[in-house]
């Protein structure tokens, strides 16, 4: 790979991370209600799903979702009840209380701290679009006739920088939000429309083609 293919890459891959979507609208929400620092674990879960689907993509299995359609669909649909599902938790939590801004990790409880890692994972998780979508993406910045393995490794890095450089700008956000957050009305607006989105994501991902 050349210089000028993988400044492509970090070109495009800028722009793709940019674009709002559940995971960065969760990892926003969390900053906003538990602070920037306890927002890390839900950046870590899902990162933790994104490198796996970006894996089992290189493993040939976006090819495999495309070749039966019936599994991608399935896959779909489950992604698609899990976030509407989220999205009516959030609605229906519109008047919880919020973290103070000095709230850190090991201040919250351990079984807290593990629902952030596991609500990352299981949002980031819930998108089989992503498996196709490195599938088609990736081997576009790979040269034929070079190893695969060493260019997708650089190319999987140089995605997991960029991504986790974007949650960390949506976590601060969130956090910064959070001053504003504190007025009762603000605050339940905030999460009805958190959860209206993610609603909306779901009726995308699952009438989207």
């Amino acid at each position: 790979m050349d210089g000028h293919t993988w400044w492509l890459f970090v070109g495009m891959t800028f722009v793709v991370s940019a674009t709002p979507g559940p995971n960065m609208l969760l990892v926003m929400n969390h900053g906003a209600r538990f602070g920037w620092r306890p927002a890390v674990l839900t950046m870590a879960g899902c990162m933790t799903a994104l490198l796996a689907m970006m894996s089992l993509s290189a493993a040939g299995l976006g090819a495999l979702l495309s070749s039966f359609p019936a599994v991608f669909n399935t896959l779909r649909y489950l992604g698609a009840a899990y976030l509407a599902y989220l999205g009516v938790q959030l609605f229906r939590s519109a008047n919880a209380p919020w973290a103070s801004d000095e709230t850190a990790v090991d201040e919250l409880p351990l079984d807290s701290r593990g629902s952030l890692y596991r609500q990352g994972l299981a949002v980031a998780a819930s998108n089989p679009k992503a498996i196709v979508f490195a599938a088609a993406f990736f081997p576009q910045f790979i040269r034929a006739g070079a190893p695969a393995l060493p260019q997708f490794g650089v190319l999987l890095a140089t995605f997991t920088v960029i991504e986790v450089a974007w949650y960390g700008v949506y976590a601060v956000s969130g956090h910064k939000l959070s001053r504003f957050l504190q007025n009762d009305r603000v605050r339940s607006l905030f999460n009805r429309v958190t959860g209206c989105v993610f609603v909306v994501f779901a009726a995308v991902m699952a009438w989207g083609r």
